[in-house]
Formats: C-alpha cells, sequence, structure tokens
C-alpha cells in the first residue's frame, strides 16, 4: 500500500498565505500564472502521495472572494483542432468545460482571452460562440519579433493593442487548457495597460514542478522531467537566483532562458522589477508540506515507470518519437530504476506467456500479486476485475459472480447490434452485468463493494488497451500501464 508522504491541509494552508503575501507585495493586485492542472492533478497525486487531486482549487476556494478566473486559448491551437490528450477533446471546448468547472464550484470566470489572434476561421467561429453564450471575450494579438522586441513589445503597437481585460478582484488567476497558449504573455499585457491607467498591479507564477527546494535530482522533480518529455523540458539549478543570493534552487529550462527578457519587460513597464531570478517569480509552497522524504521518492519512481511505459505506447501509436524513449531511459537511469521495480509487469508477463494471449496483472494494497487471462466471455482486463474483486472480498475463485444469462444478451448487443466484432466484456461492461447482478446474488454485491479498495493500485497489461479500458482503470484509480503493442495486426485501431 502506497504510503502517505505529503500533508495536504498544510500545503493548502501555507500555498492561500503565500498567494495573499504577494498580493500585497504587488499593491493589492496580482496576476497569477497557474501552470499544470487546476482540476484533477493526479500527477501530483501519484508523486505526492497525500495530495489531492483537486488541492489547487480547494486553496484558490479560499481565496474565493478575492479571486476570479481568466481562461487563455491560443487562436492557433483552435485552428490547429490541438487536442488535449487526457481528456481527448479540442483546447477550445476544454476552455468551456473549464469554464463550467470553475462556475459550478463558485469561482467567478471574468472571460476568456484568444491569444496568437490573426482572424483564423476557426477561432472567428469559436468567438462568435463564445459571444452567443454571453461571455466575454478579449482578442490578444502576434507581436513581431517576441520576445526579443523590447521596444515593439512594451509599446502602444505591442501589448497596446491587446484588449484591455477589465477585471475586479485582488487576484487575477491566470489558466489555459494547455501549455503555450500565452498565459505568461497575457498577464504582461495587463500589466502594460494597468501601468497606463495608474493601476498597481504584478505578476507571479504558480507551477507545482519541478519543486525548487527539492535537490535537483530528487526523484519527484526527475518524474517531472519524465511528464514532459514530449516538450523537452530538462531542470536546472537556476543560475539568477544562485549569483543574487548564493542559493542553489530548482527550476525548468524554458523559464530559466525566458526570465533576463521577462525581467527586462517588467522593468520597461513599471520601472523595475521586485525578482531578481525566475525562483522568486513562484509562489509554489509544495515543498515544505512533504513529511516522508522516503515514501515520496518511491511514489516519483514508481510514476517514471509509468511514464516510461506510456512513452513507449506513444511511440506505437505515432504520437512520440524515439528520442523521448531514450531520454526517459536515462531519467531511469539516474532515479536507479529498471523494469523489474514494477511487480506487476514481470506477473502479466509471465501470465501471457503461460496462456499465449494477452493478460494483465495488479498489486493489491497487501501486496498481493493478482492475475486476469483472456478467456472467450471476457479480455483480459475484465478478468483481472474480476480476480481482484473476489480476492479483496475474500470471494473463492470457483465462485460465479454473474450467470451467463446477464453475459449472453450483453454479448449479443455487442456483437448483432452494435456490429463489434469482439464478443468479449470489457471492464464497463462487466460492471455492468456485476451491478445487476448484485440485486439477487450477495456475492456480486459483495464483489461491488471492494471497488473502492482498487484506488491507487498498480496494474499491468501486455497489449495496448482499447479505450474503453483505459477509461475504466482510470476512474477506479488503477494505475494502468501497457506493454507498447496492439493485441492485433490491424493497421487501424480506435
Amino acid at each position: 500500500m502506497m504510503k502517505t508522504g505529503f500533508d495536504n491541509e498544510k500545503y493548502i494552508q501555507l500555498q492561500s498565505e503565500r498567494i495573499k503575501e504577494r498580493i500585497a507585495q504587488s499593491g493589492g493586485k496580482l496576476y497569477l500564472e497557474f501552470g499544470g492542472k487546476l482540476f484533477d492533478d493526479y500527477h501530483a497525486s501519484r508523486v505526492l502521495p497525500g495530495f489531492e487531486p483537486d488541492s489547487k482549487i480547494k486553496m484558490l476556494l479560499h481565496l474565493k472572494d478575492q479571486a476570479e478566473v481568466l481562461i487563455v486559448v491560443s487562436a492557433a491551437a483552435i485552428a490547429q483542432n490541438k487536442i488535449r490528450g487526457d481528456l481527448g477533446i479540442t483546447y477550445d471546448m476544454d476552455a468551456l468545460r473549464l469554464m463550467d468547472a470553475f462556475t459550478a464550484i463558485g469561482l467567478y470566470v471574468s472571460g476568456i482571452v484568444i491569444t496568437q489572434y490573426t482572424a483564423q476561421p476557426l477561432a472567428d467561429a469559436f468567438i462568435q460562440r463564445l459571444h452567443n453564450l454571453g461571455i466575454k471575450v478579449y482578442k490578444h494579438y502576434p507581436i513581431e519579433g517576441y520576445p526579443s522586441n523590447l521596444k515593439l513589445i512594451v509599446s502602444p503597437e505591442g501589448y497596446g493593442k491587446n484588449d484591455y481585460i477589465e477585471t475586479t478582484r485582488s487576484l487575477v488567476v491566470v489558466t489555459a487548457p494547455g501549455p503555450g497558449s500565452g498565459k505568461m504573455a497575457t498577464c504582461l499585457s495587463q500589466l502594460y495597460h494597468d501601468y497606463t491607467r495608474n493601476i498597481r498591479s504584478g505578476y507571479a507564477k504558480f507551477e507545482t514542478f519541478p519543486i525548487w527546494n527539492l535537490p535537483l535530482n530528487h526523484p519527484v522533480n526527475m518524474a517531472y522531467e519524465a511528464a514532459t518529455v514530449d516538450l523537452n523540458d530538462i531542470n536546472m539549478i537556476d543560475p539568477f537566483h544562485l549569483d543574487a543570493y548564493g542559493e542553489k534552487t530548482v527550476n525548468y529550462n524554458r523559464d530559466i532562458e525566458i526570465f533576463p527578457v521577462l525581467n527586462e519587460i517588467y522593468t520597461q513597464i513599471q520601472g523595475s522589477s521586485p525578482y531578481k531570478s525566475p525562483t522568486d517569480m513562484g509562489v509554489n509552497m509544495a515543498g515544505f508540506c512533504i513529511f516522508d522524504d522516503e515514501a515520496v521518492c518511491e511514489a516519483a519512481r514508481m510514476e517514471i515507470l509509468r511514464r516510461y511505459y506510456q512513452t513507449l505506447v506513444n511511440i506505437t501509436k505515432g504520437f512520440a518519437d524515439k528520442n523521448q524513449s531514450y531520454k526517459m531511459e536515462l531519467i531511469m537511469k539516474q532515479a536507479e530504476i529498471d523494469i523489474d521495480s514494477r511487480k506487476v509487469v514481470g506477473a502479466a508477463l509471465k501470465r501471457a506467456e503461460e496462456t499465449d494471449a494477452p493478460a494483465a496483472a495488479i498489486e493489491l494494497p497487501d501486496g498481493t500479486i493478482v492475475t486476469g487471462k483472456t478467456t472467450p466471455l471476457f479480455g483480459a482486463s475484465a478478468a483481472l476485475l474480476i480476480n481482484a474483486l473476489k480476492k479483496l472480498g475474500g470471494i473463492r475463485k470457483d465462485m460465479y459472480l454473474f450467470s451467463p444469462v446477464i453475459i449472453e444478451p450483453i454479448q449479443e448487443l455487442k456483437t448483432k447490434v452494435l456490429g463489434n466484432h469482439n464478443p468479449r466484456l470489457h471492464m464497463n461492461e462487466v460492471l455492468i452485468a456485476l451491478s445487476i447482478s448484485a440485486i439477487t446474488n450477495p456475492m456480486a454485491e459483495l464483489a461491488m463493494k471492494q471497488l473502492p479498495g482498487l484506488k491507487n493500485c498498480e496494474a499491468h497489461s501486455t497489449v495496448i488497451l482499447s479505450s474503453a479500458d483505459m477509461d475504466t482503470f482510470r476512474k477506479l484509480g488503477i494505475h494502468i500501464t501497457c506493454e507498447p503493442i496492439y493485441q492485433t495486426k490491424k493497421l487501424y485501431h480506435k
């Protein structure tokens, strides 16, 4: 069972206090660039066991009366129909999803900013949709020579061309569906416009990773590199902070590279900058909330392995290149881990070899390894789910949880009505069959009650899984990895 190593309540308290301090230091108004995920930050919860996926939102709710949210979307991303890989939706649709999510919990969203706007047809269509929905929209434009052409950037023809965003609260949280959306430029544009209106304001950055006050080679920081291998982010000692204070802190290459330019823009706008380093710009307090470093290190190492397998799968799917796998192998070597460190991998591969068919394995909270094989009725993941629930519930292996009377109609629906070629049940279909059986079968009811016990368990499949099974693993909170091969030799895979 994964040990807790992070104090979530302390984090929420320290983080909200730190942001309040920065608001005061900025003269009463702060534009806070929020990197990473505000909602459902499962990466942080995996590498910092004890961190809740909605911790950042809870922290913002402590500041609800002072905060408003700006959502930034790049018109270039809209024009390219850019997809969020974890959700499978376009950036413009995710902007609407985020707006719904913020509004639902009582956070005020003041509008959506379309950056890099050059009258792209798809961006115009999205803007019209926002107008129809009564949502405030602001346009920001490309600036020639950005970010080096400081004279143009800090001028009426640079930031001055952008729409000024009317904000009313002391904390303006600037977030986006994904990286490269223009959050920092939006914040700096607002600083420029505020300055021309004699409004005092400041800028700060909230990035959870890398954690600035952990060592450069700490597994948590290495796990961040693994998570951003597609962006080629590299953790580095912040040279500006070291020079200014004689203190080693960790940042990443993109922030270090842009800092001299950003700082000069800040100086051009307000006459001076309050920051001597990229680390100074940050407000992250996560590093002060780790109380069991060993537990956190182990969790981070497991995340590196999960990211390694995800990279291999992405290469097979054509979403990544070999260079990313080479970098992942280097990170694993630095973290002193290999695939043998992930117990479920060997168990799944052994079961597949024994049955000459796809198989899967899961490690239960007490350390027991349970496997599942492919059968005429169930896919390996579905069989794994049944076996794991039986083990957790102390149900005999040979005990049937549902009868063919329930399974056969589902298979018939799949193959004869919905046109599927594979009659085997997926995990979600097993759960439906189990819930129906639970009405009359006490053992099925007992099995259903074990589902919460699967959260945070580690699992591995010997083939790339269908989206249906991957989605069910995710919803159950199971950390699944896959071998980078398809079950069939078809060219098209859903």
